[in-house]
């Protein structure tokens, strides 16, 4: 899914400069249309060159939902590198932000939450739509933010969905890699991606600076929920690491 749903971060985080992009793929980034072009080793390759392209020295890493996924394995391949630097960048602290650090968990989990809101009302015609305004985004309407993202994204089979992805589970880089940066976890109060999706990126950072926070009223896109308490949220944990 491409970047449109997080534009928001710009007003609500007014005074960092924000580099976005788009997934090869989606969004304005199209791509191939077959499988075998997508991984997340592929994906990797594109943020290294994205990050020393653009002249990234010092920067914060933020990541939401499998962008998360991807700002994990991307620290954890430079800290298995086992250098003192990245050429010219460090990457100062992360957000991964209603990440889940197990897809076939956090897929259990979704079945659960879907079998719970059928128990209450077995209508198949509108079960999705509730589990958004559930899990998802409690907006009564989908946000048009979130709407264009989806109408741009990869095309289903080839690079989108936990399909594409199945079986991922976070693992600790190997032993005697650097330390990575110092990390926040945030979800939705009442997210898809609950607690027991989130606990084991403790023990994936090779460190015990991994900070959970959790955000009240909230469900999967915390930012479009409550975007000026999610910016704040933001700032003050990277600003304690400029």
């Amino acid at each position: 899914v491409p970047s449109d749903y997080l534009l928001l971060l710009k007003d609500v985080v007014p005074y960092r400069s924000i580099v976005f992009y788009d997934q090869l793929g989606c969004g304005t980034s199209p791509g191939p249309e077959y499988k075998d072009a997508y991984s997340i080793e592929s994906s990797l390759d594109d943020l290294d060159a994205l990050v020393k392209n653009v002249g990234l020295r010092s920067f914060h890493l933020y990541g939401q939902s499998f962008g998360g996924i991807l700002a994990f394995e991307y620290l954890k391949r430079i800290a298995e590198r086992n250098v003192d630097d990245n050429g010219d960048s460090r990457c100062l602290s992360v957000i991964l932000s209603s990440s889940p650090c197990d897809v076939e968990q956090v897929e259990t989990v979704a079945e659960s939450l879907i079998g719970e809101l059928m128990a209450k009302d077995d209508d198949a015609s509108t079960i999705m739509e509730r589990f958004r305004i559930s899990h998802q985004c409690q907006s009564e309407e989908r946000p048009k933010a979130l709407s264009d993202a989806y109408a741009h994204a990869g095309q289903p089979g080839v690079w989108r969905g936990t399909d594409s992805i199945k079986g991922w589970k976070a693992i600790k880089p190997k032993e005697g890699s650097q330390r990575m940066p110092s990390c926040m976890v945030m979800r939705g109060e009442h997210d898809f991606v609950t607690s027991e999706c989130v606990e084991g990126w403790k023990e994936a950072f090779n460190h015990k600076f991994v900070r959970m926070k959790v955000l009240d009223g909230c469900s999967h896109h915390g930012l479009l929920e409550n975007g000026l308490n999610y910016g704040d949220i933001v700032d003050s944990f990277f600003s304690e690491y400029d």
